[in-house]
């Protein structure tokens, strides 16, 4: 894409570029897309975030309806048949995640803007649908980072690992096709970064 706008996340009041009230957050694997959502729901209860389906199980401390819809692999694929997934991907070759289409379409319905928090096989599907949606790119500062990030989670076998890291060498490489990065040097920081850039919709 071209007119990208780069945002470092220890720089705040980087100007952004025009946008619709949809925001579209993805990144690569262990860049602490989760991480930056938890904060923004901690810290400003005021920003909507869609809430996934998944077809995984729970990770520690996950609350069901509250960081992710667990669902069964029956129920998903009702849910994908009936139209009921806004995008839905196969992520690292195993688990199925899908963005709930009607939560979304209400939210932007009544004029308020919604950010959805997807990997990037999804972010391009709702660019197929949405394409004037805010796509945003969350960085690690660097590869060697993302994998000290990946590694310390300890939720995850070696095998896993591997994967993840494969799967974030080709993540990392699709940075063009977002209209903004953040580069995600501290968390709270990279969390006001895309809450201004939610707030900023707001302004004629």
């Amino acid at each position: 894409m071209t007119d990208r706008t780069s945002v470092d996340a220890s720089a705040p009041g980087t100007p952004a570029p025009a946008r619709s009230r949809l925001v579209v957050l993805a990144g690569p694997t262990a860049v602490g897309k989760g991480t930056v959502a938890a904060v923004i729901r901690e810290d400003h209860p005021d920003v909507w975030i869609s809430v996934s389906a998944t077809t995984r199980a729970p990770r520690p401390g996950e609350q069901d309806g509250v960081h992710y819809w667990f669902v069964s692999d029956e129920e998903f694929d009702r849910m994908a048949a009936e139209g009921e997934l806004l995008e839905w991907a196969v992520v690292h070759g195993r688990h199925r995640y899908g963005t709930p289409r009607r939560p979304v379409e209400e939210r932007l319905a009544q004029g308020r803007p919604a950010l959805l928090e997807i990997d990037l096989q999804g972010a391009r599907q709702v660019r197929d649908t949405m394409p004037d949606a805010l796509f945003v790119f969350l960085k690690p500062p660097s590869w060697e980072e993302l994998v000290r990030r990946l590694t310390g989670r300890g939720t995850e076998s070696e095998e896993e690992r591997e994967r993840r890291l494969a799967t974030a060498r080709t993540e990392l490489a699709a940075e063009a096709e977002f209209d903004v990065t953040i580069v995600n040097h501290e968390v709270h920081a990279a969390a006001d970064e895309l809450v201004n850039l939610l707030r900023l919709d707001l302004e004629p």
